[in-house]
This record gives structure tokens, sequence and C-alpha cells, in this order.
């Protein structure tokens, strides 16, 4: 072979050097293509080890989009539910996006732009729909386009998700890589598309057969045994919090006669409509079953006042049977024997609970009661309150309420300061009610809202009425219960009441104080204080009641918009006999007077008690000492004539 001569160029080393430059990049494009098929392998190897394990649709959407992100190393990744009837395709999962992307709805109409992206045509083509180039397609990436060019992707990949033939959802993933899926990326895809389809199929199949489970079949109520379960859970958490639960059990009146006469199809027709209205006015549909064939069950939790509960089923009896059923053509009143036992005295476990309302419900049936208690005290108590509460309604609508008035004489001069209006009921046949009787089921039922403000009213009138006799006024004090305080419509029914006193007696806003307690300022003091700001805008005197019994802060009672402290009865009580109550007495009695606050001492009954007071300079005294609530003629007298 001859030598190619020194100096002169070798023929062969150009193709040598392409030969050379070919074989690099063939072994670069190889490691490329392993790197890419190596990402696939991960997610499909993920997802894999995720469908053995998962046990909610959600949670396999969510681990879905992260395992591509995460271990595929895709930039974006986001599934999208397929609505079958509006065509719609609604972001469920997202890893990646912007949440402005991920807000965007896709579509399978093709008669619009929204439908006509990758993901739509996917879904209609029942097969994935790739783009390798984002930025020369125009139609890749749908409304997500933009986002995935800032960020630097260049290929797309939408995957349909098929169960039983249909589409349920699609898969879409981003790859930074131009060219990213070929034929050996898209096979493994597709296997994964169909790991994540058998997965919905499978968990759609276990919700089926949970539902079977748990679920009534005619009317889609809960059934005993989920019943069961939840009434445990509640329970649970009534021991907790250590409050009262009940269970309700109610059979149908007469279905039986239903069933014979109509036929058991007219009887399952009439529970589907009763299962129906009854969640539409539960506070808790959750927590209604349909138990037995008529037997529905609900439980109430945190339960107060056991008339409460009478109330609520009373309520839910009215509100769902009032109107009639129409059933094969027929209109049917029915309605439900029922009943109840109580958490934690009729049984400490749900089956005992469950037993003892059964108990009662067949007691009711027998006595033909719309419900009963299981223990037969409780019924009697219920009853009676409820008695009282239809007293109590007529007594607003007759205005039996008075307003009796008790004094706060000043320390020094112990002439009348003020007086607090407090309000007594004039049963016309028992008598003066004491207040301890009616007060706490006003404020149960509600109707303390109306006669709080009739209070207010009347007070005004009454300010009204001394000074057109010519009479000094003083300034009356009205108690502000939880419920009313809490209305947002209260600093303008106050105004408004202001307003119509001022036009019909000439009457000053600054006539008239408003009582509420320490507990309740300090409960939700943030939205208490502007409504107090206002108050005190209209010439409202504002004053704290029980002082010493709550939790205040210094820092808020600094910033509160009040007049005068009210101190407590047991610290009154106590103080000559206790060291520990006379320090908080005088302690309170200088804060006040630091802040520029009055003092007021209640239930001041014996002389000791009012010297020491004075001694501390209490500006202030209320009490049995000073003068007992009295009605409006007996204060008049004690009235001086205005200067």
């Amino acid at each position: 072979v001859m030598e190619p001569l020194q100096g002169q160029p070798d023929p062969d080393a150009r193709q040598r050097w392409f030969s050379t430059i070919q074989d690099v990049t063939e072994q670069k494009q190889a490691e490329e293509k392993i790197r890419r098929l190596n990402r696939v392998f991960a997610v499909l190897s993920g997802i894999n080890t995720l469908i053995v394990r998962v046990r909610d649709r959600q949670e396999l959407f969510d681990e879905v989009c992260r395992i591509a992100v995460e271990d595929g190393n895709f930039g974006m990744a986001w599934i999208g539910e397929f609505d079958r009837t509006t065509l719609e395709v609604t972001p469920v999962a997202w890893k990646g996006m912007d949440v402005s992307a991920v807000s965007m709805k896709a579509s399978a109409r093709g008669d619009i732009p929204e439908g006509q992206g990758m993901v739509g045509r996917a879904i209609r083509g029942k097969k994935p729909v790739i783009t390798n180039d984002i930025g020369a397609d125009a139609g890749a990436g749908g409304p997500r386009r933009d986002e995935a060019l800032r960020k630097g992707f260049q290929s797309i990949i939408a995957m349909p998700l098929i169960v039983d033939g249909e589409v349920a959802a699609t898969l879409t993933l981003f790859a930074r890589e131009r060219n990213f899926f070929s034929a050996d990326e898209l096979k493994l895809l597709t296997e994964l598309a169909g790991d994540i389809s058998f997965a919905l199929d499978h968990l759609a199949k276990a919700e089926q057969l949970a539902y079977i489970a748990y679920y009534d079949e005619l009317t889609g109520l809960p059934n005993r045994r989920l019943f069961l379960e939840r009434l445990s859970q509640a329970l649970h958490t009534a021991t907790q919090s250590s409050s009262r639960l009940a269970l309700t059990i109610g059979d149908v009146k007469r279905f039986r006669l239903i069933n014979e006469t109509l036929g058991r199809r007219a009887g399952d027709e009439l529970l589907k409509q009763i299962a129906a209205r009854l969640p539409k006015n539960m506070r808790h549909p959750e927590n209604l079953a349909r138990i037995a064939g008529d037997s529905f069950a609900m439980f109430l939790p945190d339960i107060q006042e056991l008339s409460e509960v009478a109330h609520r089923i009373e309520n839910l009896h009215v509100e769902t049977f009032q109107r009639p059923f129409t059933v094969e053509g027929q209109e049917l009143m029915v309605s439900l024997t029922i009943g109840i036992a109580i958490y934690p005295s009729d049984g400490a476990d749900a089956e005992t609970l469950f037993r003892n309302a059964e108990a009662a419900l067949k007691k009711a049936k027998a006595s033909g009661e719309t419900y009963l208690f299981y223990e037969p005290s409780i019924n009697a108590k219920v009853a009676e309150t409820l008695i009282l509460e239809n007293k109590l309604r007529r007594a607003i609508e007759a205005e039996q309420f008075v307003l009796y008035y008790q004094p706060k004489v000043d320390s020094t001069s112990g002439s009348i300061a003020s007086v607090e209006a407090l309000i007594r009921w004039q049963d016309p046949g028992t008598g003066l009610v004491p207040p301890g009787r009616f007060i706490p089921l006003l404020e149960e039922t509600g109707m303390i809202l109306e006669v709080g403000f009739w209070a207010i009213r009347k007070a005004l009138s009454d300010y009204g009425r001394w000074r057109a006799a010519g009479l000094r006024a003083p300034r009356i004090a009205v108690n502000v219960s939880a419920i009313q305080l809490q209305q947002k419509d209260f600093v303008g029914t106050v105004k408004s009441i202001i307003g119509e006193s001022r036009a019909s007696n000439d009457v000053p806003g600054g006539g008239l104080d408003l009582e509420i307690t320490e507990s309740l300022i300090m409960k939700n003091i943030e939205d208490i204080i502007p409504r107090l700001k206002a108050l005190r805008e209209l010439g409202v005197d504002i004053m704290i009641d029980d002082f010493g019994t709550g939790h205040s802060s210094l820092r808020y009672l600094a910033k509160l918009p009040i007049t005068a402290l009210k101190i407590d009865q047991s610290f009154v009580d106590t103080m000559s006999e206790n060291a520990e109550s006379l320090t908080i007495v005088s302690s309170i009695i200088s804060l006040a007077h630091s802040l520029n606050l009055k003092v007021i001492a209640e239930g001041v009954e014996t002389e000791d008690q009012a010297k020491l007071l004075r001694h501390f300079e209490c500006d202030q005294l209320q009490g049995y000492l000073l003068g007992r609530p009295a009605p409006f003629e007996s204060v008049t007298a004690l009235l001086p004539r205005a200067n």
C-alpha cells in the first residue's frame, strides 16, 4: 500500500472525520432516547405502585400529576374530568401550573374554539394527540399555550382516560424538549393512560359497592349500618365536649294501610318523597337515615335544652308534612310517630341509645302521641316548658310585660343617680312571674329580641313621661342579651327607637344606658367594639355588667368605648368576710377611676358593705339596702323636681 507523501492531504481523512461525528451524534441521540424512556418508565412505575394503594379518585389524580412532574421531570401536568352532558373538561388536579391557567376549562365540542385544541381532539378521537413543537403550532396547548412557551416547554401530549369505552377524563403532559413524544414514548404513555383508566374503573366499582353497603337503594339515604357508624362518631365527639345528643327514630303513620290499599309500589314512592323532603328542612341532613321499612332516624348534636329537641322535631314535622304527598294520582296526608333518646342519660353507646329510642317510639305509638322521650320525666318537663313558651308568646301579643326600676344611688349624696330597668311578667292567671322562670326561655326561643327591644322602647317612653312631669329624670339602664347584640341590625334598631322617642316625647338619646355582661363583650370583642362606638355616638352610655367574673384584657378594656363598670354581686357579698374579695373590689374601683370610668356596686344589702364601698370611693350603689325594684309609679314618687 502506498503511503501518501508527507505534507500531502489524506483523501480518506475527511470521510473518517464525518463518520466519527456521525457516530458521536448517534450515540448521544441514543443516550438521550434512553433518558427520555427512563423518565416515562419512572412515571409508569410510580403510578403502578400508586394504583395498588390508592383508595380515592381525587388522590389518584393528584398523585398522577405529582409523579409526572417530580419523577418524570415533565414540566407541567394536569387532569380534567369530562362531563358527557355539557362536553366540558374541568381541571381537577395539576402540578407545575399557574392557578390562572388551571381555572380555564376545555371542551370536546368541535364547533367552538375551546374544543378545537388538543384535549378536545383527544376526546373526540379517543386517542392521544401530540404536538412536538408548540412554537410552530398555534393550536397546541389551548389556553395554557402562553404559559408553556413562557416556561420553555416545547412538546405536549393530551391523552384520553377511557372507562367502559367512554372518556372519563384527560391527562395532559408538557415536556421541555422539542420532539419528545416519539413512537416509543407514545407506546409507554398509552400503557400509562390504560393503567390510570383501569384504576378509575376499579375505584368506581369500589365506590358502587361501598354505596350499596352503606346507602339505602330506594331513597338514597344512609342505611342503618352507616347511620350507626356516624352516630358512634358523634357520640365520641359528644363525650369529649361533654355535650348532649338526641337520637330520634320515626315511623310513618298508617304506612301498612297505604301499602295494602295502594300497593307496594305506591308505598315505595311515598318513602322516596318523604326522604326527599326531610333533608331540605334539616340543619344537618347528613345525620338522617332510612334504617328499615318505613323507619327514619336522625341525631341532633350539641343539645343545650331538651325543649330545643321538641322544637326542632315539631318544626321539621310541620315543614315536611303540612303539604300532602301525591302518590299514584292521590293526595296523601301522612306524618311520623317519633321516639327520642338522649345521650348520655339514656345510653352511653349507639346500640343502647338506639334500643331506647325504639322503646320510646313504641310508647308513642301506643299512646297516640306525635313524639315521646324515653325518660317519662323528660316528657313532663318538656311539656311544661312548651306550655310556658306558648303563654309567653301570648304575653307578648297581650302586652303583659312591665318594667320595674331599681335605683342606683350616688354614694356621696344618697340621691338617685340612675335606675336599672328590669323586665317583669304580669301573668293574669298567676300574677307577677319571677324573671328566672321566663328570661332564660325568652333567650332560648329568640323571643328576647322582641321583648328586649320593647324594654328599650318602654324605658325611653317612661323617661319622657318623667321629663314631661317636670321631674329630674334619671338615666335608665337596660340589659342587653347576647342574642340581641349579635344581631347585625342591633345598632340600627336602637337608633330607630331613639328617633321615635325623640319625635314623640322630645327625649334625647342620652337618657338610655345599656348594660352588657363582661363575658359577652370579651367573647367577640373585635366585632363588638364598632357597634359600641356607634351606640355611644347616639348618646347611649355603655356599662359592663358582672365585671370581675370574666377575663377582660386591660389592653382591650382601655379601647372599649364604655362609661362604667358594675362590680359583680358575688364580690360585694363576700368582701366583708373575705380579704381576697375586698382586694378585688378595691382594685376594680382604682382601675376604673384610672380609666375615667364610673363604678357601680350591685347587690349592696348591708350597711357594712355600703360603708366599705364609700370608703373605696365607689361612685354608685345598687341593692336592696338602697331600694328594691319597683313599678313606674313608685319610682316616680321618689324623684325630685327638675331645677
